[in-house]
């Protein structure tokens, strides 16, 4: 398959994929709420995906690296089919969470999708494969909360079945469309897997890698702090009915959609990843400070475009730039570890941004993740314009 068939087919993939991801979050709460769980235990299983896919997503990325790309998203995809699956028939807070445990397992795959595309991307082209994913992820994002809100309606299981319907699809197209991408010799030439945490500590630990992985977790965190508490920015200050907040996710998701799809290969090309790194962080920090300052609706809606334009920057530059610094035997495990670093953000930035708004008011999680953005854009401007590639791995 040619590579440009391959990016296609691993988009469509990541992108029905991440229906069902996008169908069961923002039900979640809710169906939780309803087992009245401690706030410990809500807590936790707010957390779990993310925890799993902390620990699991080098392992993952580089088992990858061993036996190949087309296996670890095959099993992968089939324990999301059990996670939403366990989701639909959950009566109690254990089936629950345990259905989020197996889906953040399944999920820590991400890593080995961004894989597939460094194995078929030449370096100049890298980002404008990588924000293709974000397009897939966006748009997934779009339509999982948009089915949700007309499944539920049919019955509580409706949702988790609709969700793994999606998986299974995502399973079938990998067998039947996605060709392995990764040659044999290359495979032999990949040590034993790390476990998780090792992998995450070693990649941390490396001169090139480590500073990526900062820059990685301090602006994670930062933008999850400001999405945890988003909604209640704007239901508390304006009155927006919930259906209305989720009419503004989609017009954000449209936006994040559009732009990784069309402008960050374009960008990449004309700035190069390190710049268009620091166009996307500085965005990001304006876009942040807006949010917190506007109080009416229109001009909320006028400055959300300068967030997502960061965002739909910083991200593909992030996993491109880590997919350079990069053994080419070892692209899983490395991407692996930059996803354990961003999943180790979002348990972080939630809880950070819930202290934020209860202490400090409704529009301090956005300025303190315009902040953290701000302090990753110093960081950026520090690296090489192309990072050179890890010896210590």
């Amino acid at each position: 398959m040619a590579p440009s068939g391959t990016l296609a087919t691993i988009g469509i993939i990541v992108f029905t994929d991440l229906i069902g991801f996008g169908i069961v979050i923002p039900l979640l709460p809710l169906y939780a709420e309803r087992m009245h769980p401690s706030p410990l235990q809500f807590g936790f299983l707010m957390a779990s995906f993310s925890l799993m896919q902390l620990f699991f997503a080098p392992l993952l990325g580089r088992l990858s690296d061993r036996v190949g790309r087309r296996p670890v998203l095959l099993v992968s995809l089939a324990g999301a089919v059990a996670g939403y699956l366990l989701f639909a028939i959950a009566d109690s807070f254990v089936l629950l969470l345990l259905s989020r445990i197996v889906a953040g397992v399944a999920g820590a795959n991400i890593a080995t999708a961004q894989a597939v595309i460094a194995d078929v991307t030449a370096p100049e082209q890298r980002a404008r494969g990588m924000g293709l994913v974000g397009a897939a992820f966006g748009l997934g994002f779009i339509a999982g909360p948009a089915l949700a809100g007309v499944l539920v309606r049919l019955s509580p299981a409706a949702p988790g079945i609709a969700a793994a319907a999606f998986s299974a699809t995502a399973m079938a197209m990998t067998a039947l469309r996605l060709k392995e991408t990764l040659p044999p010799e290359r495979r032999h030439a990949a040590p034993r897997p790390r476990r998780g945490v090792a992998a995450l500590l070693h990649a941390w630990r490396d001169p090139t890698l480590g500073p990526l992985l900062a820059i990685s977790l301090t602006v994670v965190a930062g933008f999850s702090a400001f999405e945890v508490t988003f909604a209640q920015l704007v239901y508390r200050r304006f009155g927006l009915h919930t259906g209305n907040i989720a009419f503004l996710f989609a017009y954000v998701g449209v936006l994040a959609a559009g732009l990784q799809g069309l402008l960050v290969g374009r960008l990449s090309r004309r700035l190069g990843e390190r710049r268009l790194l620091l166009a996307g962080l500085a965005a990001t920090s304006l876009g942040l400070v807006l949010v917190a300052s506007q109080h009416s609706l229109p001009a909320l809606v006028a400055v959300l475009p300068v967030l997502t334009f960061g965002q739909a920057m910083v991200m593909p530059a992030l996993s491109t730039l880590v997919s350079h610094a990069a053994p080419a035997q070892r692209q899983g495990e490395t991407l692996g570890a930059y996803q354990g670093a961003a999943s180790l953000a979002r348990v972080i930035g939630p809880m950070a941004g819930q202290l934020a708004l209860g202490h400090l008011g409704l529009g301090a999680p956005a300025i303190a993740a315009g902040v953290a953005a701000a302090a990753a854009a110093v960081a950026a401007a520090c690296l090489p314009a192309r990072p050179p590639v890890s010896r210590l791995l």
